[in-house]
């Protein structure tokens, strides 16, 4: 697929600790509007803005709607967070820094797209602002701890001993990447951890669901998307994508957005 044309615009937005970077991708050449309902990305562990890489950009122009990205406190070019992660960060992500960034730029409806612990984030945003909310979408999202993800985060956590790795990181969340790496791995390691459920909290979504999952995803199994599936009353589809890992949106791309975009039909 070649590069779609597109318009982005960044901005650094207040929120209760410090300022969210984030980016709006609007499709041939516009300026950033959301006289469409807008879709709003939400990042994996280890992600931010810019690992996103040229998807948003493609999404808005097969959608021809704005597309928003923001690095959560702590993360890419956000500012430092003051912490710890608490033990709630999924579901607390519903009630303060998406809602900066939702009335920092006006969005009134959206559509809710998230990656990994992203889709769980993306799934309370869905919930906690369900009059808003026109759809979820989530990709490799965890609905619960399950012994693969445990087993995947413990090979990813040895592989970033090795020299070099966490300087990768480090390109993109600077001196935070620390923070970053352990924040993903003690907090998902944490004996305190283990009981976490993303329906936990979760009253029922009344929105069109798409939950999408590569089949040899090192992160979970297929039993995530299925759970994810079932919380909603409204219409959900299933999407088990073949010789795919953990990162659909990079690997097998045309699927994805496919996808997306007959969800949005």
């Amino acid at each position: 697929m070649p590069s779609p044309s597109h318009h982005t615009q960044d901005l650094r937005i207040p929120s209760l600790h410090g300022r969210l970077f984030t980016r709006i991708w609007s499709p041939d050449h516009l300026s950033p509007s959301f006289d469409e309902v807008p879709i709003v990305l939400f990042h994996d562990s280890l992600g931010c803005v810019e690992l996103w890489r040229e998807f948003p950009a493609k999404l808005a122009a097969i959608t021809g709607k704005a597309v928003v990205a923001y690095d959560r406190l702590g993360f890419g070019r956000s500012d430092p967070h003051p912490g710890l992660l608490s033990f709630g960060f999924v579901g607390d992500e519903a009630e303060h820094d998406f809602p900066a960034v939702k009335d920092a730029l006006g969005i009134g409806e959206f559509i809710a797209f998230g990656h990994s612990v992203g889709g769980g984030m993306a799934t309370h945003c869905a919930a906690r602002h369900r009059q808003h909310c026109q759809a979820l979408i989530t990709e490799s999202a965890q609905a619960f701890v399950e012994d693969r993800t445990l087993a995947g985060i413990r090979e990813a956590k040895r592989g970033f001993q090795q020299d070099g790795q966490l300087e990768r990181l480090a390109k993109y969340h600077g001196d935070k990447a620390r923070w970053v790496l352990e924040a993903w791995t003690e907090t998902w390691l944490s004996p305190a951890f283990a009981d976490w459920s993303l329906a936990a909290g979760i009253e029922r979504l009344d929105c069109p669901v798409l939950a999408m999952h590569g089949d040899l995803d090192e992160f979970g199994s297929a039993l995530h998307p299925q759970r994810i599936a079932q919380l909603t009353d409204g219409p959900s589809r299933v999407l088990l994508i073949g010789e795919c890992g953990h990162v659909p949106h990079r690997e097998k791309a045309d699927v994805v957005l496919q996808a997306v975009a007959e969800l949005l039909r």
